[in-house]
């Protein structure tokens, strides 16, 4: 099957990428290196670099190689930033995806996999199930939500098959630990590398369920074979949870460094969320303790994290509203 990985340069999309390639798919891969890494792409692929804000790239992207399936990875994914990046937000991560949308509809692909968040869910809806109703609490969350409705009306309307997925917190290889604004566990590990102190937002004790990517993005990849999945939303990700102070010191000791935490001012954001995941193990048979535990899974990340080393992003440039922007970014 041919199929098209956007975002398959950065983090999950390149776990997804391998995954189809190993499963003998052809696979190109459309990324514009704004978050990923040529290194993440794997040799076996087709790369086009461009953006999915490029109508007119996207149509003869489309036009040239007939896909049968895409999965749609290619997103900047800053929950806490989005509030102050509202235009790029909704360019990249609505207006982005509807480009994609418009030409899979043209196209006849047989199946569209979003990978959404469970950001859509806000706050004070535990544990969040898909039939709960989201009420997301920042533009990243809407504009992931509002892709999902417009995949349900293009599958009624002109019978685009879709399947969506809501990880959460997937931590891993591969990821892109010097983004300042996202990726806790990426940004822990860059610290500590450099010596400097972990930056906690509030007192630390906000919880989440961490999600190594090896638990996550095989079951993205295999999902269009199953064809109970047509037309869901699938939770999928670890159960179990930390809370960030306890995350700050597992990171540690993975990484066989001590540090100092820097408790900054709380931010606006959930601050507990837990999503239940018995759908997905249903439908993809996923067995019960299957999932990496934390410290494994931030083993195998930490070593290579060690390995690529220190990594530094470019601040964001294009700072929207700089009004109740967090001190801390303000600094970069």
């Amino acid at each position: 099957m041919k199929c098209l990985v956007t975002g398959g340069a950065g983090f999950i999309g390149a776990h997804v990428a391998n995954e189809l390639v190993a499963a003998g798919h052809q696979v190109v891969v459309f990324d514009d290196l704004s978050g990923g890494f040529k290194e993440n792409i794997n040799k076996n692929v087709t790369f086009i670099q461009g953006s999915v804000t490029d109508v007119d790239l996207v149509r003869k992207i489309f036009e040239a190689h007939k896909f049968d399936y895409v999965f749609h990875l290619a997103a900047y994914a800053a929950e806490g930033l989005s509030h102050f990046i509202r235009h790029f937000n909704y360019q990249n991560n609505l207006v982005g995806s509807i480009n994609l949308i418009n030409e899979s509809i043209k196209s006849k692909v047989k199946c569209f996999v979003f990978t959404s968040s469970i950001a859509v869910y806000g706050a004070g809806q535990l544990p969040m199930t898909e039939d709960t109703v989201p009420i997301p609490e920042d533009p990243y969350g809407i504009s992931k939500y509002a892709v999902e409705l417009d995949l349900k009306t293009a599958h009624e309307m002109f019978g685009l098959n879709y399947i969506v997925f809501r990880p959460h917190n997937v931590y891993g290889e591969y990821q892109n630990i010097g983004d300042p604004y996202r990726n806790v566990i990426g940004i822990f590990m860059n610290q500590l590398m450099q010596g400097k102190e972990l930056t906690v937002f509030g007192d630390g004790s906000q919880t989440r369920a961490f999600s190594y990517i090896k638990d996550v993005a095989p079951y993205i990849a295999r999902s269009v074979f199953v064809p109970e999945a047509y037309n869901q939303v699938f939770n999928i990700g670890a159960d179990k949870n930390y809370s960030v102070k306890e995350l700050a010191e597992t990171v540690m000791k993975a990484m066989g460094l001590d540090g100092e935490l820097r408790f900054l001012p709380a931010r606006n954001e959930v601050l507990n969320a837990y999503s239940d995941h018995t759908k997905a193990k249903r439908v993809f048979d996923i067995e019960e303790g299957n999932f990496t535990t934390l410290e494994d899974g931030l083993n195998k990340m930490a070593s290579w994290a060690k390995e690529v080393g220190v990594r530094k992003s470019a601040a964001f440039k294009n700072i929207e509203i700089l009004e109740n922007l967090p001190g801390i970014w303000q600094e970069i």
